[in-house]
């Protein structure tokens, strides 16, 4: 009998196959760039971003024009094929992006943020993080569960859904929570607008988490149901914990250094000290939710980029249409 993953129903490239799919896609971005936009530990360059993302942004800007005449079809059919009638809004094209804690997501997030922008002086590319809608400690502490941040439970789904669904109705200046990394929290009182973008890319590491089916017919949403597309960012597990153990190094003369930090208390161990907490951590909390949550969400996504030992995406997967 054939594995499972026989049956995905998946185009596989690697990167130099992949990298033959750019075309005449123009470069946008020096090195310059890549340095305000990398992550600590990335090692995105140059030949990375022309082997891998512009191809990337060359499909997401075809499936865009593809939803654009989608668009115009529907208004043509809603005006009964009237030429004059009212077209209707265009809704934001959402792109999600997920995978583990320290494999990547947001500096791939904003690498593509920064290439599509440059499709079109006009389109407005804007990214959300959805560590802003985590419930705050004080919740957490009160439900017995910092010990499960980051687990589908520790987000405030309500929240997230409607303003998914505020964004996709075309509806002006949705606010969503900001989250500090230095406090580890929410900030009170204080959001990021976000006005009409024509693009917006959700990063998060449970955003394509799905559920038990329901009983009795009744709808329950989930974030994944506003994607137009959708990205995983995987790699082999023993890879991603190293990272991560090598990120919570480096934050100790980084991050860390701030005494205002909520992880302050890490900056003044040792090498021992720090990789035995990184080690702890990971095993307790980020690799159970990667293999119990993350991990079984990888089949959802349209698109698949998959990294080697050496942080580049070696691997492609796009899902058939």
């Amino acid at each position: 009998m054939k594995s499972s993953e026989n049956y995905m129903p998946f185009h596989e490239f690697n990167a130099e196959s992949w990298a033959k799919l750019r075309a005449d896609t123009p470069m946008t971005l020096g090195e310059d760039d890549l340095k305000r936009l990398r992550g600590i530990n990335e090692k995105v360059n140059i030949e990375e971003v022309e082997q891998i993302y512009l191809p990337v942004s060359r499909l997401l800007n075809l499936y865009v024009g593809a939803r654009r005449q989608l668009y115009k079809a529907t208004s043509k059919f809603l005006n009964n094929g009237n030429a004059n009638g009212t077209e209707q809004e265009r809704v934001p094209f959402i792109i999600g992006i997920a995978g583990s804690v320290a494999v990547g997501k947001s500096t791939t997030a904003r690498v593509l943020r920064e290439l599509l922008a440059a499709w079109d002086t006009d389109l407005k590319v804007e990214l959300l993080n959805t560590d802003g809608f985590l419930h705050p400690n004080a919740w957490l502490e009160a439900k017995g569960m910092m010990d499960k941040k980051g687990f589908p439970k520790s987000y405030n789904r309500a929240c997230l859904l409607e303003f998914l669904s505020d964004i996709k109705a075309g509806k002006p200046n949705v606010q969503a929570p900001t989250y500090s990394h230095l406090t580890y929290d929410i900030v009170p009182d204080q959001f990021v607008t976000y006005d009409r973008p024509d693009i917006l890319i959700v990063e998060g590491i449970n955003v394509l988490q799905s559920g038990a089916l329901p009983r009795g017919g009744e709808a329950i949403p989930y974030v994944s149901d506003f994607f137009d597309f959708s990205i995983f960012i995987d790699a082999e597990e023993e890879l991603i914990g190293k990272w991560y153990i090598d990120r919570f190094l480096g934050f100790r003369k980084t991050a860390f250094a701030d005494p205002n930090a909520y992880f302050h208390k890490y900056a003044a161990f040792d090498d021992a000290q720090a990789v035995e907490t990184a080690t702890m951590i990971w095993q307790s909390i980020n690799r159970k939710n990667l293999r119990e949550n993350i991990l079984p969400t990888r089949p959802r996504a349209d698109l698949i980029l998959k990294k080697g030992s050496d942080h580049f995406i070696e691997q492609i997967l796009l899902r058939k249409i």
